[in-house]
């Protein structure tokens, strides 16, 4: 094991006041980092690819002692654990299915997010499944009752009932009250359910990669491997096209749908989950969101998921994907019209296709267990989300499937599979137990003297973020109209998170990019931060 570098020295003179001690990832640091990692001595653990389940290995590996470098052909959350339904599910659409040990495991990890390790970023969101003429009275008594099976999943998982009400029906007024912008004909009321919701998916993997950088983890951005052994990659760095070795004592690929391009032997079925973004005054106001049936289909449905920051998401679909894997998957048509068809099979308020403002689409790694040469592949929707650790011939770890929720579990049994399979010694996992950058309790995160929508992505260092507004009144202003975030939330996310290039700030760290037009008009104020920041060193 080598333990040579030390966390809190891992900073260095890119550590600003307000962050985690060697939590902040920045240009300079990875300069140096890469310096000494292409051609230098082995780490113990080399982990390829850095969405949710990379990150969470690069974190599960250094808090376990390790000597870790974890790299990506992008950046972090680049592919699909940015493009999630932000929702930490507590496993009740795999009771439905009889996938009794997914259910369970998904319980269990939505409580270690609500309530130990991200608190911050992981909130209770209510959502109402409306009675509407289309709802038998057969389908709502068997949601109902998936309903009151979730919380006895909640109640396995011993997650507390402060952290997440207990599900109960509603009156039609009471439905209304809730999403004004239901239909009110024929509604019967409807059924009040709770489930785990993420801030921001593409934060959570910024809070596991600071958080791993914080215990030693290189994070290398921008750094592609072209080829994987046993042994370590062959790598090359993006923004400078040079090309050298990495030498690792275990080697992690965690490239979800595009862990076959590395490993052979890896089949990926991925599966097409599609959302719609929409401006929030075009439903009104929505304290909840909303379960909407998909007509014809029992278990089926379309979340309506407001996001408080003006924007409300629509989504989603299930569909096999066929061919190459694309970096940035393309939202058909066919996907928007299913989408807007279920959502006027219950508004009132008719949403058109020019009420779209963005699209977004992730591809799920799905594992294909199907046998080769086998006919009648079923449908991704019903491919199981367990996940899988494959170890291959010259022992490279691959771990696929699963889902956003359970990547926790994930990581640590692809580092305790790679620890098994190549050395070296160490402990269990801690991570269940070990609060990410800006994680405390309920009563220390409202006490925060810092705007609450703050407090929701940043947790103990929104009141530094909001400081660094108060100190020049041009940072705390937004960075377009009408958008909550402000420029000084670019500029933290240069100095402390990792982002290089306009696409990182507006696509990732502010996620202003899932509306086009938005992006356009804060262009302008990415380069500022960017010149800002990075020009001063």
């Amino acid at each position: 094991m080598n333990s040579s570098s030390s966390p809190l020295d891992a900073g260095g003179p890119d550590q600003p006041p307000g962050a985690r001690p060697g939590s902040s990832l920045t240009a300079a640091r990875r300069v140096r980092e890469l310096a000494r990692t292409v051609g230098g001595p082995a780490v113990d653990v080399l982990v390829v690819g850095l969405g949710a389940t990379g990150a969470g290995a690069a974190l599960d590996a250094a808090a376990r002692g390790l000597s870790v470098a974890a790299i990506d052909a992008h950046d972090l959350a680049f592919g699909t654990s940015r493009w999630s339904s932000k929702l930490i599910h507590g496993g009740l659409r795999y009771l439905a299915s009889a996938q009794l040990d997914v259910a369970h495991e998904s319980a269990v990890e939505r409580g270690v997010l609500m309530e130990r390790t991200a608190p911050h970023l992981v909130g209770a969101q209510p959502f109402v499944l409306p009675l509407t003429p289309l709802v038998s009275r057969g389908q709502a008594a068997l949601a109902w009752a998936g309903f009151r099976a979730g919380d006895g999943l909640r109640l396995a998982a011993r997650t507390a009932r402060a952290t997440l009400p207990a599900p109960r029906r509603l009156s039609a007024v009471e439905t209304r009250h809730l999403a004004p912008a239901l239909r009110g004909s024929g509604l019967r009321g409807g059924l009040l359910s709770w489930d785990g919701r993420l801030t921001d998916d593409a934060r959570l993997v910024t809070a596991l990669a600071r958080t791993a950088a914080a215990r030693g983890a290189r994070i290398l951005t921008r750094v592609r491997a072209l080829e994987l052994t046993a042994t370590g990659a062959r790598v090359r760095d993006e923004l400078t096209g040079e090309e050298g070795e990495i030498r690792a004592r275990a080697v992690i690929n965690a490239c979800g749908v595009w862990a076959g391009g590395l490993v052979e032997g890896v089949r990926i079925r991925p599966s097409r989950g599609t959302h719609l973004v929409l401006r929030s005054e075009r439903l009104g106001p929505l304290p909840a969101g909303l379960h909407i049936p998909v007509p014809g289909e029992s278990n089926r449905f379309v979340l309506v998921l407001p996001q408080g920051d003006g924007r409300v998401y629509v989504g989603l679909t299930d569909e096999p994907v066929e061919g190459p894997v694309p970096d940035v998957p393309e939202v058909p048509e066919t996907d928007i019209g299913f989408l807007l068809d279920v959502l006027g099979s219950a508004l009132d308020v008719p949403v058109r296709r020019e009420d779209v403002v963005g699209a977004f689409a992730g591809l799920r790694p799905l594992l294909d267990a199907t046998p080769e040469g086998a006919g009648g592949a079923p449908r991704t929707a019903d491919i199981s989300r367990r996940h899988a650790v494959l170890t291959s011939a010259d022992g490279v770890i691959t771990v696929v499937g699963g889902k956003l929720t359970t990547y926790r579990r994930m990581a640590e049994d692809a580092v305790d599979a790679a620890l098994a399979a190549r050395g070296p010694a160490a402990g269990p996992s801690p991570t269940a137990a070990l609060p990410l950058v800006g994680a405390a309790s309920p009563r220390t995160l409202a006490a925060l003297r810092a705007p609450r929508r703050l407090v929701r992505r940043y947790g103990t260092e929104a009141p530094y973020v909001h400081a660094l507004g108060l100190s020049d009144p041009r940072l705390g202003e937004p960075v377009l109209d009408g958008h909550p975030v402000t420029r000084a939330e670019l500029v933290w996310a240069v100095r402390h998170e990792g982002a290089l290039d306009e696409a990182d700030l507006l696509d990732r760290r502010i996620r202003v990019g899932l509306v086009p037009a938005d992006r356009a008009a804060a262009l302008d104020a990415a380069r500022e931060a960017l010149g800002e920041v990075l020009g001063s060193r």
